[in-house]
């Protein structure tokens, strides 16, 4: 899952970023809120942190402007405590959730984690498709009861599948999910990952939840198996 962390505080921005990668999360940072502004419109995010005492551009004008644009991605607020003016103008201008300064990384990444999932209509944090349980917390994956071992990327393409079942899901969208801005992209690559994913997921037989649509990309079945 791809984060934005929009966060002006230098130490608390990398401490963040280091903990959402360890997390499992690809993650664009922005000091400021023109920064922020320009990678919302120009990458598609699963979900955002956004603090809203930033420079430049307030952290209630970015949200509103981008809900205005309509990126609809969750995005979850950083307020100071006893602010809580600031937390009724985030959430009225678009936000979807807060967290008062200063918090644990555990509840941050709990929240985000209920953020992404309920944006793609689980409640759950496990999801089921036939044999297969992905528990989203976890990070990991069950086929009839048996743990496979994924990879970082592995996993990263099979959960975002998984939270867009019956969709036809292109080479390009599972590569700007999975890898940041800044590094040397290969949609090809996502092939390989396909192709391993299908042979650890069907290792047992029967199990072909990854379908192939040439020129278009894959779609993942709800009723795998």
């Amino acid at each position: 899952m791809r984060v934005l962390l929009v966060e002006d505080e230098y130490a608390l921005r990398e401490q963040l970023a280091v903990s959402l990668r360890k997390a499992g999360y690809t993650v664009d940072e922005a000091p400021d809120g023109e920064e922020a502004l320009y990678l919302g419109r120009e990458y598609p995010y699963d979900v955002a942190i956004m603090d809203l005492g930033l420079p430049k551009v307030d952290g209630i004008q970015v949200i509103e402007t981008l809900r205005k644009e309509s990126h609809h991605f969750p995005i979850l607020i950083l307020t100071a405590r006893g602010h809580w003016q600031e937390r009724v103008r985030g959430l009225e201008a678009g936000g979807d959730d807060y967290l008062t300064k200063p918090f644990h990384t555990e509840e941050l990444l709990a929240r985000l984690n209920a953020l992404v999932r309920r944006s793609a209509g689980f409640s759950s944090p496990t999801i089921n498709a036939g044999p297969i349980e992905l528990d989203t917390s976890a990070q990991r994956v069950k086929v009839s009861g048996d743990e496979l071992e994924l990879t970082s990327f592995e996993y990263k393409v099979l959960e975002y599948l998984m939270l867009h079942p019956d969709e036809v899901v292109s080479k390009t969208t599972l590569t700007e999910h999975i890898y940041e801005q800044d590094c040397d992209r290969d949609s090809n690559v996502i092939e390989v990952f396909i192709g391993r994913l299908r042979k650890k997921l069907d290792a047992a037989g029967g199990v072909k939840p990854i379908e192939t649509l040439r020129g278009r990309g894959y779609r993942f079945s709800a009723a795998a198996g």
